[in-house]
């Protein structure tokens, strides 16, 4: 906080600053360095700051909606991302992915360029509106995307862009912020105003600590689950020094696999209902206490068609800013805060202490078939310290998670808000985010078809990801989410996946397809050793699915009720 502070008060130095330049500049100093976007001509004047500006690059991606999968990406590993589109066309077209990064807590700030003030003012009919002098109208739905929102103007643009940046952080959620064209050259009218930190009341702490500590006294057998937002917020050391403290085992679901290296001790394994290993389930639906760390969302796909039998009245639930026991809620605690009193505690018997697993087999024989029994082992032994996994929603992510995986990947999946087409751009946004790392992305067909343009942009902008398509002739996740799988909508047009890379301007990519076992190690072998971007188009059966998928095909009327 305090390099943001001093790179704060540099906004205020020499001449005043134009509304965007200064929103600009105020963004960086958030540590934003690149902004998703695609121009607008009532956009321009913000497009205009980010390209000047030595902070920010401009990330054009194929249409806003990519950009908004890219940004929420971008922001999952930063702790906040940049998004820029014009107004109307533009700010609706991002807005799935805008509500989406709300849904699973992931910070934009979306930044709409709207018509002139001038032209607002005399309700003049313009381009990309209604055609009723209105200009209103999509400031509304924009806003429902975010935590807060605000139309900037030179007189309040200083103070907004405080309140809103300390909104969006205090509950890690996408803000929005739409600026008029003309308002967006004018130069800020300047106010004494400085960067809100947020920080717990230490008299609600204090409380908070004693309730927690003494269940944590009373209780014989303890579970801790640290939630997503854990990651969000790039609290993981804190949350691993909590749970090492007290000594218990911990479990995550789909939405937090690798939060923490699975070969850690206290690691009991993924809860996924009645899909769990009967061990974990016995540890977390048989738990005196459930610590929720984060606030871990139980959802149908977490809990395997909520085939669990979890007591919740046996949670304390430590949220982003208040404690829950039982129906006893404790706001203005900060989730930092209780962490680092967690783990000043002591565990009152010996830790929790378990034998890793190992990696699954890799099976079969060079001349076999793909199938996903002999991939996702593949998977695994393919992914090393370093990497990060961006996990597409379906059939992908229902098959690798359940798989353990070697110390130091990074899992990024979109569970909750479930948007097929997410994991393709939000790659890109993720390997911009941390080059330092490698980034792979596993999609199934059907998913990749609605952004795959982006990969265009992952070759522009030097994203260096390595791309595996499963190509198992249409949406599986569809064709096992209902009784019959045959109707003609989950069919897809064939494409020929492995040409894409070059036909959108990847230079030097390694690209394949492969049907066989022997074909794929020696892709991936391949695929590792590129020192620019690879894709690899996998040849899968139609119906062949992974043990998870299969098992929710048997639980339709759990998911969606019984047909009236």
């Amino acid at each position: 906080m305090a390099k943001q502070v001093q790179q704060f008060d540099e906004l205020g130095s020499g001449k005043a600053k134009s509304v965007a330049n200064y929103i600009v500049d105020r963004l960086a100093a958030e540590g934003i360095e690149h902004c998703f976007g695609v121009a607008g001509d009532y956009v321009f004047p913000i497009c205009d700051a980010v390209d000047s500006s030595s902070k920010i690059k401009w990330i054009g991606c194929a249409n806003e909606l990519n950009a908004s999968y890219a940004a929420d990406g971008y922001a999952r590993i930063r702790g906040a991302a940049m998004l820029v589109t014009t107004y109307g066309v533009g700010e609706l077209s991002a807005m799935n992915g805008v509500m989406g990064a709300k849904a699973e807590r992931s910070l934009v700030f979306h930044v709409v360029g709207m018509p002139s003030y001038q032209h607002q003012r005399v309700h003049k009919i313009t381009h990309h509106t209604l055609g009723d002098g209105v200009f209103g109208n999509f400031v509304e739905l924009s806003a429902s995307a975010a935590c807060c929102h605000a139309v900037i103007n030179p007189a309040n643009c200083v103070v907004e862009m405080e309140r809103i940046i300390a909104e969006a952080r205090r509950n890690n959620q996408p803000a929005y912020i739409a600026v008029p064209s003309d308002y967006a050259q004018t130069p800020v009218v300047p106010a004494d105003v400085k960067p809100i930190v947020l920080r717990s009341n230490e008299a609600a702490l204090q409380k908070a600590m004693a309730v927690i500590t003494e269940r944590i006294s009373t209780s014989k057998s303890i579970v801790a689950f640290p939630a997503f937002t854990i990651s969000r917020l790039g609290l993981q050391n804190k949350a691993q020094k909590a749970i090492e403290a007290l000594g218990c085992p911990f479990v995550t679901t789909l939405m937090e696999k690798c939060i923490f290296g699975e070969g850690h001790p206290q690691f009991a394994g993924m809860y996924a209902g009645a899909q769990s290993a009967p061990r974990v389930r016995q540890i977390v639906e048989g738990a005196d206490l459930v610590l929720d760390l984060g606030g871990v969302n139980l959802n149908d796909i977490t809990t395997a068609a909520h085939s669990g039998k979890i007591d919740l009245s046996r949670f304390i639930t430590i949220g982003l800013e208040d404690v829950r026991v039982g129906d006893q809620v404790i706001p203005n605690v900060r989730l930092d805060d209780i962490l680092s009193g967690l783990a000043k505690l002591k565990p009152s018997t010996a830790p929790y202490k378990v034998k890793p697993e190992g990696l699954a087999p890799v099976n079969g024989n060079a001349s076999d078939k793909i199938t996903m029994a002999a991939l996702y082992p593949r998977y695994a032994a393919f992914l090393r310290a370093g990497d990060t996994v961006v996990l597409e929603t379906g059939s992908s992510s229902l098959g690798v998670t359940p798989t353990i995986m070697p110390d130091g990947v990074r899992v990024e999946a979109q569970v909750l808000w479930g948007s097929i087409g997410w994991a393709t751009p939000s790659a890109f946004g993720i390997a911009l985010a941390d080059p330092s790392r490698r980034t792979i992305l596993i999609t199934g067909e059907g998913s990749h078809q609605l952004t795959a343009n982006d990969i265009g942009a992952m070759g522009r902008f030097g994203a260096n990801v390595i791309v595996f398509v499963l190509n198992n002739s249409g949406y599986l996740i569809e064709r096992a989410l209902e009784e019959n799988p045959d109707w003609t909508y989950n069919d897809l047009a064939p494409w020929n996946y492995a040409e894409l890379p070059k036909a959108l301007g990847c230079k030097n990519w390694h690209t394949a397809r492969v049907a066989t076992l022997g074909e794929l190690d020696e892709a991936m072998k391949a695929a590792r050793a590129s020192k620019t971007g690879a894709y690899i188009e996998i040849i899968g059966g139609k119906m062949d699915m992974p043990p998870a998928l299969a098992f929710a095909h048997g639980q339709l009327k759990a998911m969606y009720g019984d047909t009236p």
